[in-house]
């Protein structure tokens, strides 16, 4: 039997009602040309290497987003800043990265704290966490900021990554005390970190001082030494030329030498016995040096 094809098909299953022609066509909006500029920022940072495009890329976005800013979200700009951070570190310009992300948000309390963590990590990595000790401080003081879920996050990476290695232990006791965002248990861990920073630089001071110490006494030793052994030098070097004198010349220097020394008047008659026995003294040491000169050679 066939079927009566006047008869309409039966509706498939799973669709739903039918679209009314009354009813319009919901169209999603055109990405905003910030957006479009970070898609291709990210693509010429990850997938074509090419570092300088994709930084002028972020700056061209920034700029389009001072036009227009009222649809851009806060995503897009950390989003643009992140972009620009990873750039400027791949050139090995990691120094303008605090100066580039301040342009656009004036204020360091502005900050989203993805730029800042990356900025402390950044900086931190370089060997140089004291260019952004005063903008995460500020930032951590913020009044508005200690209210964010990040807050904890960021004042812990401050302490380990900033405070510590710096020094500023004071500080960072300021930090973990009077802040709310730690737990008890929290800020005991914290707190005997920093004990134990502050004995580690009181161990690494007394150190310093012992080896200046050191220092000092091996410098003086040192200058001593030489000057003892210039001494000598000159000493072997006048008696040398004294002994190779004649006697009466080697007589009157050692009368000049006692002039000079002993400060004692020769025409005086307490100076008698003692220029006699001076007398017999270098005439015994010159029939010595006489006999030592007359003795026979043996092979």
């Amino acid at each position: 039997m066939k079927s009566d094809s006047s008869t309409p098909a039966a509706p498939l299953r799973g669709l739903g009602a039918p679209l009314r022609s009354s009813e319009p066509v919901r169209v999603a909006p055109p990405p905003s040309a910030a957006v479009v500029l970070l898609e291709e920022a990210a693509d010429l940072l990850v997938v074509h290497l090419d570092f300088p495009a994709a930084l002028q890329t972020c700056e061209r976005a920034w700029r389009s987003l001072a036009k227009d800013d009222a649809g851009t979200s806060l995503e897009v700009k950390c989003s643009l800043c992140v972009v620009g951070i990873q750039a400027l570190a791949e050139m090995n310009r990691w120094q303008e990265v605090l100066s580039w992300v301040l342009q656009y948000y004036q204020v360091p309390e502005k900050l989203p704290p993805k730029v800042l963590e990356l900025c402390v990590l950044l900086y931190s990595k370089m060997q140089e966490p004291g260019a952004v000790l005063e903008v995460v401080s500020a930032w951590l003081q913020d009044l508005d900021n200690q209210g964010l879920p990040e807050y904890r996050a960021l004042a812990e990476l401050h302490l380990h990554r900033v405070l510590l290695p710096l020094g500023c232990l004071s500080e960072a006791e300021e930090l973990v005390v009077g802040s709310a965002a730690f737990s008890e248990e929290e800020r005991l861990d914290l707190l005997q970190a920093i004990s134990k920073a502050r004995q580690q630089q009181k161990h690494q001071h007394s150190g310093t001082e012992e080896a200046q110490k050191l220092n000092r006494e091996g410098s003086f030793s040192h200058k001593f030494l030489s000057l003892m052994m210039l001494l000598r030098r000159l000493w072997d070097s006048a008696v040398s030329r004294f002994f190779s004198m004649p006697f009466k010349k080697s007589l009157l220097a050692a009368l000049i030498l006692c002039l000079l020394v002993v400060r004692f008047d020769p025409a005086s008659p307490s100076s008698l016995p003692f220029l006699y026995k001076l007398a017999q003294l270098f005439h015994r040491i010159q029939e010595a040096m006489f006999s030592l000169y007359r003795l026979p050679i043996h092979d």
